[in-house]
């Protein structure tokens, strides 16, 4: 169907809605017209429409209408980020019925939204075993599996939920997600390309202008071999000595054969991010431009998106490294803006040793004892489980570059702790200053046997970057979580692995 016969189609059936004039309670003629609106408005990615029509499509005595309207709201909202509400309806959709492989992999849609990530991976696998041939279940697992590293399962399942459900966008999104972090640039943009001819052609979402963005940027690296290492440094482990400022790991770092400069280790960004001056100087030219968020009242920034030719760290020298370009620069800021890298970005592991000085940076690093390691997962940035409170499980980023530990006002409300007062603190992120920053003390944390009792955390707004990364961001943890020990952030274990400093 056209875009413009699809379009009237829906003006007719708004407009016979409004004609009927519902009050209270939607009859069930009334009710199954709205949920057909909100699939239409859904198709056509209008999904804040669409999700007022389902709502209003729920609300009827028809149980079939209302669990078909309830999986539309939870759909919609996950598409919006209203993370929160995804969760609610799934919740109910799940205790009406238990049994319904569909309703469980929706269950766990909105688990892998909230950062559960452990419950929604063992819920896609309980869909599977209802119905194999489940396209969202196995494009969930998908997900899970790419989380842990495991790209050529995750890329396996990936694949059959496609075959499953050739026309739903969302899993060619994935199958390009999977093929970028496996290096191979030229399938991941036929796959986000399929993904883009799939909308609508008046679609102008962030998430469609960002992946037109990527396909041009992975197609501009032709033949080169995406974040190449050199030969010789190939299978070695790389160390160097790195110093700490203001509570940032700083190391030594060549752009194109330039001049040694400061780079920040920062686990939580996902690529190497440099200056508008060192790419000027370094030659550094733009290719497009990409979505950036982080902590701060700007929330969602536009960046520039180029290519470094290298990037040496000591021994290790890299190609073709993706990189971001800071600019259009912030105003009104504290200090420069830096230049950042992170190994795991990069599909690297490493070990930051903070007693002796030593950042190793490889492919894989060697088994090792430890006092504690810790399940991690990557799905842009690495995450860790973590329980607040006793009762409240959530992932935190990772974040080398972060100073302190930190939960979001998502987590925070969550909570429902009555405060006495907000200790208001003066935080400023990579997307300027975050002006509703407080200080919430008396909180509980625990990392498996690593314990913070009435602890003070940092709340912050990372809405932004929660809905650019599509779950609910818990936390962060920096400096003041890892500084303490030998910490070894081991992508193919899957583990965070940490020892006391001697």
């Amino acid at each position: 169907m056209s875009i413009r016969p699809r379009f009237a189609l829906v003006a007719a059936l708004i407009v016979a809605a409004m004609v009927s004039g519902v009050h209270g309670r939607t009859a069930p003629d009334d009710a199954e017209l709205q949920f057909q609106i909100g699939t239409l408005l859904f198709e056509e990615t209008r999904f804040r429409e669409a999700l007022e029509a389902f709502r209003k499509a729920t609300r009827t005595d028809n149980k079939s209408i209302a669990v078909q309207a309830r999986i539309g709201v939870v759909k919609s909202a996950l598409r919006l980020g209203e993370f929160a509400e995804a969760q609610r309806e799934a919740a109910t959709l799940k205790k009406a019925e238990p049994r319904s492989a569909e309703i469980i992999s929706i269950h766990a849609d909105a688990l892998w939204s909230g950062g559960l990530f452990d419950e929604a991976h063992s819920e896609f696998k309980d869909a599977l075993a209802l119905v194999p041939g489940l396209s969202r279940g196995h494009h969930g697992l998908a997900r899970a599996l790419a989380s842990q590293n495991k790209l050529d399962e995750a890329l396996n399942e990936a694949q059959i939920a496609l075959k499953l459900a050739p026309r739903d966008e969302e899993m060619h999104h994935t199958v390009g997600a999977i093929f970028e972090r496996m290096r191979r640039y030229e399938q991941a943009a036929a796959a986000y390309g399929n993904y883009v001819n799939l909308l609508p052609n008046k679609d102008r979402s962030d998430k469609a202008s960002w992946s037109r963005s990527q396909i041009r940027f992975l197609k501009s690296f032709g033949e080169r071999e995406p974040i190449a290492i050199d030969d010789q440094g190939e299978d070695q482990l790389h160390t160097v000595d790195f110093r700490v400022v203001n509570e940032k790991v700083i190391v030594k770092a060549r752009v194109n054969g330039g001049r040694p400069q400061d780079f920040v280790l920062d686990t939580g960004s996902e690529l190497t991010t440099i200056s508008r001056q060192t790419a000027s100087s370094g030659v550094v030219r733009p290719i497009t431009y990409t979505l950036s968020a982080g902590v701060g009242e700007v929330g969602l920034r536009g960046l520039q998106l180029g290519r470094l030719d290298t990037l040496e760290i000591g021994t290790l020298k890299l190609s073709n490294i993706p990189t971001l370009i800071k600019a259009p620069a912030l105003r009104g800021i504290p200090k420069r803006e830096t230049e950042s890298f992170s190994p795991l970005g990069l599909g690297l592991s490493m070990t930051i040793d903070y007693a002796a000085r030593k950042l190793s940076i490889g492919k894989t690093l060697p088994a090792e004892k430890s006092e504690f390691t810790l399940p991690m997962r990557h799905h842009r940035l690495t995450l860790v489980r973590g329980m607040i409170n006793q009762t409240r499980p959530t992932y935190f980023v990772v974040d080398t570059g972060g100073e302190v530990i930190s939960i979001s006002t998502a987590t925070a409300e969550d909570l429902n702790q009555t405060m006495a007062r907000k200790i208001a603190l003066r935080v400023y992120g990579t997307s300027g200053w975050d002006r509703d920053a407080f200080l919430m003390p008396g909180v509980n944390l625990r990392f498996n046997d690593i314990a913070f009792n009435n602890f003070a955390v940092v709340v912050l707004n990372l809405q932004a970057p929660s809905v650019l990364l599509g779950f609910q961001v818990g936390g962060i943890v920096g400096h003041k979580f890892l500084s303490p020990y030998r910490v070894s952030l081991d992508l193919d274990r899957s583990e965070l692995r940490m020892t006391k400093a001697n």
